[in-house]
This record gives C-alpha cells, structure tokens and sequence, in this order.
C-alpha cells in the first residue's frame, strides 16, 4: 500500500532558461522635445526593459536636422558599430514628413535607408497624429497645426512634451489604429508622401515589445 501525501521522485533535468537574448537599438529622432520624451518613457518601461531585454539609445540632432541629415548619421554610426564590432541590433531614424511644406530630401532619404540597413519610423504629417492615436482613431488628411490641434483635443498640452506614462499605457491601441491606417492607404493605392494621415511608428513599438504583447 502506498504511503499517503508521498510525490513521486523529482526530476533531475535542469529547467530550460527563458531570458531573451538582450536586444540593443539606437533610435536618431528629429524632435527636441516630444519625441526624446516619448521615447524615454518607452525605454523606462518595464515590460521592455526587463521582459523584452531591450536597451535603447536614444540620439537628438540640433534644431533644423532634416530626415537626410538623421539617415546620414545613423549609416555612419552603423558603419562604426559593424568596424568595431559593436554591440548595436538596429539602427532607426524617427522623422516627420510635415505639410503644408514637406521636408527636403524625404525620398532620397528613405532609399538611402533602405540601401544601408536604417529603419524608419515615419510620420505624416509629424509625431502628433502618433500621439494623437492613442486615444481614437483617425482618417482625414491633416496639416501640422491640425495635427498638434488633434493631439491637444486628447490630452490638454499646450505645447512640447507631454505627460508619457499616460501615452504608456495606450501604446498597443496606438499601434493597432496605426497598422491599420497602413493597410487602408495600401488598399486605396495611397503611397507616400501623399499617405497623410500615417506613421511608422508601430513598427519601432513592435521592435522593443515582447511578442506575446502584440
């Protein structure tokens, strides 16, 4: 007769470990201000910085930078990293196209991206409509006061910076309201610069976030 409350032997295996390998990015954002701010936020974030094992680096360019010049900047910081055998995964640009008067050297930009291993993260018409997603969706073509106007409607600030652990916890809805913005200019035939109102940043929020949080 067995004995009661006995557990049968224990096992000599060794638990498989789970860690993620540590992921490193360097992100060269065009803002002063709002997007450093955000993107501070993000980095501080625990279910990013412990569970996804993402460092992140961000750089910020003097005032008047344009999305070449940040292209520029991250090939030569990548070209380092690749002689140094550096420790950086990727390399991303975060920029704006701006209207009514969209910056210079866009395309040329993003082709010399494409050509270098750069990713981007951009928005149409600025950072505003990203801002501006995480609290409803929206559709119809914006210029960058109408964007800042949008924003403000949502969260009440009056001018740079912004308050981020509110955007924190909305992000995931932000990047759902995004990819779907995606697919219905791509349905439309929509392409760039004319895909207002867009942005890429799901993209660089799916780079650091753990897949299960998807």
């Amino acid at each position: 007769m067995a004995a009661r409350g006995r557990t049968g032997p224990k096992s000599l295996k060794r638990k498989v470990g789970t860690r993620l390998p540590r992921k490193t990015l360097a992100v060269y954002c065009e803002g002063q201000r709002t997007e450093p701010e955000y993107l501070e936020a993000l980095r501080r974030e625990p279910l990013i910085r412990d569970v996804a094992a993402v460092d992140l680096t961000i750089e910020t360019q003097g005032k008047g930078s344009v999305p070449l010049t940040l292209v520029k900047m991250a090939i030569a910081a990548k070209e380092k990293t690749d002689r140094e055998q550096g420790e950086v995964d990727e390399f991303w640009c975060v920029f704006d196209v701006e209207w009514p008067r969209n910056h210079p050297g866009l395309t040329e930009a993003l082709t010399l991206a494409a050509r270098h291993g750069i990713l981007v993260a951009v928005s149409n018409p600025c950072f505003e409509l990203w801002l501006a997603l995480h609290f409803n969706d929206h559709r119809r073509w914006l210029d960058n006061d109408g964007a800042r106007r949008l924003r403000r409607t949502h969260d009440g600030q009056s001018d740079k910076g912004l308050a981020a652990q509110t955007y924190m916890t909305l992000r995931k809805a932000a990047a759902d309201r995004a990819r779907a913005l995606e697919k219905w200019h791509a349905g439309n035939g929509t392409e760039f610069p004319h895909d207002n109102p867009s942005t890429g940043m799901h993209r660089l929020i799916a780079s650091v976030t753990p897949p299960f949080d998807h």
